[in-house]
């Protein structure tokens, strides 16, 4: 309970931060609502004993006030509603923007790539999806059922004191449906997994990139014979949850159904007996209806606050992550110039989650303006080391320097600034041909002479050749005039926005080039070499080049070999061979499959 309270309020705040104005119209509406429709309750009593009297003044007075009250309560919620809808919309909106900014207030990636992150992210987007403008509505229906009840309660008391048992009836509902909401909520969190699996094989099938691979390696049946098991699985987990909580919620109507009962009987008893009139027992009748409305609307309002709450609670919970990453202050500002180079001391990093560590004990030096390669099997840490360069992630154990100054210390956003990254897994974005390659320099994005450059320095130009308008050409198949381009073209445009920076002192190029032929990769990496020559004499920049191919990586200045989360060799591609190591045989290995 104290959960939904906090909840709540955090949901309250939200509002009045939003738009106070509507949410005190809202809430003096549905206030008006709650307090009509209990008072028409005793017009419609002494209309029927006026009825049964004959008196036709005082029917007609009484029968004018319900009216008058009927109608003020439906339009009173018609209009509440209007303001809660809108101001519904507006706070998932807000809520929307806040994952967002969730999304990227932290420097590093840590958080989107731990499973608990997607699972509260994937319920969290479906309770955004689902409930919307139902948990402002529940918030707003809160404040005038406390009023209604409070009337209801006045007007039975004065009948019989004990008709005031009726409204604690409510107890029961309102404890074993906050019972049921957790038993959904829990459920909910245990399908996440399953959940999301299905939807990603969902999305798989109508992704127009993975249809010629499903159907060349006839996947479609294997495809939706997963997607049927991920679901059935998710399935099953929220049908015994719902049958948990359904049997529960049955069990406090049945608590309130019995109290009904007997409060409508002791009235009649009462009417037989003289001491009550017919209009009192329509009376008793009327406000028990509503009072059951009420618990049921209760029920209904607690199992809405209940999930807005886990939706605080959710946002609470991924702030908390992000500001974890976060916590240590980072205000140095990036040098102007790398005159030293880049150091790693005793560096060891283990993903959050899991116990084996991917490096371990790593030492080196990337001299400042040299181009360095890294080559080793899948999944020896080459692109951890990148993502440790890059400041995704900081390493558990050990420091690395740049010109001596701890990069955790560095201001990431400046750091940033002065890197230029190309990856294997690219963003496609869906801009125009301009802003696609731009947006790697925001501050000379519509700069067409830094675009130009960027594609020409990339050997990317060709891909305009193929564009009906150029730069201004629309990218992708979700605009109606959009462009729809090769995988290779998309990777040649992303290698363009790599290029954007002139300035930068770390350069990334980590597999961007698993489109392109050999051939193409080599005149690309030739172009690269060039390019890190170039800005490593003007800014000192390291050029880092993670590759499979070793007629590419023998190009570098440097050469670093990973295996069994170390860096087990270095040199020159000459000093390796003729070391006869590990990247002596990898390159033997590689050469004769040309041969």
């Amino acid at each position: 309970m104290r959960q939904t309270v906090r909840g709540s309020w955090a949901l309250l705040r939200l509002a009045a931060s939003i738009s106070p104005g509507k949410l005190t119209l809202s809430a003096v509406l549905m206030v008006l609502q709650s307090v009509a429709l209990p008072l028409a309750a005793p017009a419609l009593a002494a209309l029927t004993d006026a009825a049964v009297a004959g008196d036709a003044r005082r029917a007609s007075v009484a029968a004018v006030l319900v009216a008058v009250l009927v109608v003020a309560a439906l339009t009173a919620g018609h209009f509440a509603h209007i303001f809660y809808f809108e101001l519904g919309d507006e706070a998932v909106m807000r809520l929307e923007r806040d994952l967002i900014g969730l999304s990227h207030d932290s420097p590093g990636i840590e958080h989107h790539e731990r499973p608990e992150y997607a699972d509260r992210l994937q319920v969290l987007r479906t309770e955004l999806d689902r409930s919307g403008w139902g948990s402002m509505q529940a918030l707003l229906s809160a404040i005038g059922l406390g009023v209604a009840l409070l009337i209801t309660g006045v007007l039975l008391a004065q009948l019989n004191p004990w008709l005031l048992l009726l409204p604690l009836a409510a107890v029961p509902p309102l404890v074993l449906g906050r019972r049921a909401e957790s038993v959904l909520g829990a459920a909910r969190t245990a399908a996440a997994t399953d959940n999301r699996r299905a939807r990603h094989l969902f999305v798989l099938s109508l992704d127009a990139n993975a249809a010629k691979e499903l159907r060349t390696c006839g996947l479609g049946e294997e495809v939706r014979t997963r997607l049927a098991r991920s679901w059935d699985a998710a399935t099953a987990v929220l049908w015994a949850g719902e049958v948990r909580a359904d049997a529960l919620r049955a069990a406090g109507q049945l608590a309130f159904a019995v109290a009904y009962v007997a409060a409508t009987l002791l009235v009649l008893r009462d009417a037989v007996a003289g001491r009550r009139t017919v209009g009192d027992v329509v009376l008793v009748i009327t406000l028990a209806s509503q009072v059951n409305q009420q618990v049921t609307a209760a029920v209904t309002i607690l199992q809405q606050l209940q999930r807005a709450a886990r939706t605080m609670t959710d946002l609470a919970w991924m702030r908390s992550l992000v500001q974890a990453q976060t916590v240590r202050g980072a205000s140095v500002s990036a040098p102007d110039v790398l005159r030293d180079g880049i150091r790693f001391d005793g560096v060891s990093f283990t993903y959050p989650g899991t116990d084996a560590p991917v490096l371990e004990g790593v030492d080196l030096v990337l001299p400042a303006g040299t181009s360095v390669a890294i080559v080793g099997e899948n999944g020896a840490g080459k692109t951890t080391l990148v993502k440790l360069l890059c400041r995704f992630y900081a390493p558990t154990t050990g420091t690395i320097t740049v010109d001596g100054v701890d990069l955790h210390d560095l201001d990431p956003v400046a750091w940033r600034d002065r890197t230029a990254a190309g990856f294997q897994d690219f963003c496609r974005f869906e801009l125009l041909a301009r802003q696609n390659v731009g947006v790697g320099d925001l501050p000379r994005i519509g700069s067409d002479d830094a675009v130009l450059g960027a594609l020409d320095r990339a050997h990317s130009a060709d891909v305009l050749d193929r564009l009906e308008d150029g730069l201004d050409t629309q990218l992708g198949t979700s605009h109606a005039d959009g462009a729809q381009l090769s995988g290779g073209q998309w990777q040649k445009l992303a290698l363009g926005r790599a290029m954007m920076r002139e300035q930068p002192l770390l350069v990334v190029l980590d597999e961007p080039t698993s489109a392109l032929d050999a051939q193409a990769e080599h005149d690309l990496y030739e172009r690269y070499a060039a390019h890190a020559r170039a800005v490593g004499a003007t800014t000192g920049a390291v050029t880092l080049l993670v590759s499979h191919r070793f007629s590419t990586v023998r190009m570098a200045d440097l050469i670093l070999v990973v295996a069994d989360r170390r860096i087990v060799e270095s040199g020159s591609h000459e000093e390796l061979v003729a070391r006869g190591g590990l990247y002596a045989e990898l390159f033997g290995i590689q050469a004769a499959a040309y041969l």
